[in-house]
């Protein structure tokens, strides 16, 4: 079992780094408020704070099915195989056929204050439906693929989201410059569309 928790760890880090680097409003807002530098602490926080506990939900709530009903790791892996190679084929799509103003952009309004900065993240988060696909089921689907080392698989997603929007929120002066050109969300992308596909095949040949 100790052999497979790096390999689990890794696989966590990467699922949950290509799930959430895709360009969004959340990003875009951490983006923003780190390029100004206001409430960056607080929105970083809450980003990933709430990440850590969605994906925690997913991890053992599903795990928690698949002890009571070993039949539901079969319908939860071709669900979850199957989402991962949609989200994959949609990544290669936009490299393919990237939309036109792309890129992130600093410009717009800021949120001004601590107070509106954590209630507009907090709505980002919450209130974003993609948000508990991405985690609650698909992160916890995956994870459940690993079985004993499915909160080890977790814990790396944890980390990723953690890495992300600290280094997006902190960083943000610097590569604020770089993440505007639409040219470096398409090398994002290549790298979202390769693990997703491969992660999604490898998830279905094991559950089949």
């Amino acid at each position: 079992m100790n052999s497979g928790i790096l390999p689990a760890a890794l696989a966590g880090f990467s699922t949950g780094l290509s799930l959430i680097v895709a360009i969004g409003a959340q990003n875009a807002f951490v983006l923003r408020q780190g390029a100004r530098g206001q409430a960056v602490l607080a929105v970083v926080g809450i980003c990933a704070v709430s990440d850590a506990l969605l994906i925690a939900l997913g991890v053992g709530g599903l795990g928690a099915v698949v002890t009571a009903w070993p039949a539901a790791l079969t319908a939860v892996g071709l669900a979850g195989g199957g989402f991962l190679i949609c989200y994959g084929v949609l990544a290669a799509r936009r490299v393919l056929r990237p939309a036109a103003g792309q890129g992130l952009t600093t410009k717009g309004a800021s949120a001004g204050s601590v107070r509106a900065a954590v209630l507009t993240c907090l709505a980002m988060t919450w209130l974003n439906p993609h948000v508990y696909l991405d985690t609650v089921l698909l992160l916890g689907s995956v994870a459940a693929d690993r079985g004993s080392l499915r909160w080890v698989f977790g814990l790396g997603a944890m980390l990723a989201s953690l890495v992300w929007f600290a280094g997006l929120g902190y960083g943000a002066r610097l590569l604020s410059g770089v993440l505007s050109r639409p040219a470096a969300w398409r090398v994002l992308d290549i790298l979202v569309a390769v693990v997703m596909l491969v992660m999604g095949a490898m998830l279905l040949a094991r559950t089949l």
